[in-house]
């Protein structure tokens, strides 16, 4: 089940990213910036509406090679603004090749915090490091990340 999770959200990231690399890689710094504006979003909108924003292809919450992700405590996939269909699935087991259960680390920030863990670029094909910012509100967590 793992392996198809896996499967599934590299998928989904490459065929996301292959027209946004056209673009230019966004840099960590506007991943955060990201992160907090779907968190202020979230806030002055509730749930609902949010996960249909983070979702929407070409909205808002997609810049190039970045997207929104939102989930609860248990990991479970709300929002997923590369994949969709890991929209109600829990990722808590995955790991990055070092073995790091990055995911299981979003759901465990308290307030904000950069989570580093390594993945697939699809720009380069190579396991490269990537860094998301994660931010809490209430009982979800929204991240955006960036490759180094």
């Amino acid at each position: 089940m793992k392996t198809l999770f896996t499967v599934l959200f590299l998928g989904a990231s490459v065929a996301f990213a292959q027209g946004a690399l056209a673009a230019g890689q966004a840099t960590p710094d506007e991943a955060k910036a990201m992160a907090i504006r779907a968190a202020d979003y979230l806030k002055a909108n509730g749930p609902e509406k949010a996960w249909a924003a983070f979702n929407a292809a070409g909205g808002d919450f997609h810049d190039r090679d970045l997207y929104v992700t939102a989930q609860g405590n248990n990991c479970d996939i709300l929002a997923h603004g590369a994949s969709p269909a890991l929209i109600g699935k829990s990722l808590c087991s995955l790991k990055d090749v070092d073995g790091k259960a990055f995911v299981k680390e979003f759901s465990d920030v308290k307030d904000q915090a950069w989570i580093d863990y390594k993945w697939q670029n699809p720009s380069s094909k190579a396991v490269e490091p990537k860094t998301a910012y994660v931010v809490r509100v209430g009982d979800y967590v929204v991240a955006v990340g960036a490759y180094k």
